[in-house]
């Protein structure tokens, strides 16, 4: 089993920054996965916005977010955290981590809802 706890969310003006993070504990946290941040706004489905491998610390990102969000991980810690920069009311929204339990792509365009084991709560992010 293995739990995933956020933190970090918060209101920000448009052009802002938040830092997401993601505090991973349990069995089987130091095995390889692929973890993600899903986002989800209001009226829409849950997306995957970043991915990092774990074993290799490859990233993938959504093009909505690409060159403003950064995902990175530390496995001392067990955290894994979303740097998001220049902010958009499009940002807007519950930001989940999420943990693969199912061997694929780890990938955002991959990565489906079907593949996730394990969610954290949810932080939210509001961008006016």
């Amino acid at each position: 089993e293995v739990q995933l706890v956020e933190s970090g969310g918060g209101s920000v003006q448009a052009g802002g920054s938040l830092r997401l993070s993601c505090a991973i504990s349990g069995d089987a946290t130091n095995s390889p996965a692929c973890m993600a941040w899903f986002r989800q706004a209001p009226g829409k489905e849950r997306e995957a916005v970043a991915t990092i491998d774990t074993r290799s610390g490859g990233t993938d990102y959504a093009a909505s977010v690409k060159g403003r969000f950064t995902i990175s991980r530390d496995n001392a810690k067990k955290t894994v955290d979303l740097q998001m920069n220049s902010l958009k009311p499009e940002d807007t929204g519950t930001y989940y981590c999420a943990r693969d339990s199912a061997a694929g792509t780890c990938a955002t365009w991959a990565l489906g809802l079907g593949r996730i084991g394990y969610w954290g709560q949810g932080t939210q992010v509001t961008v006016s």
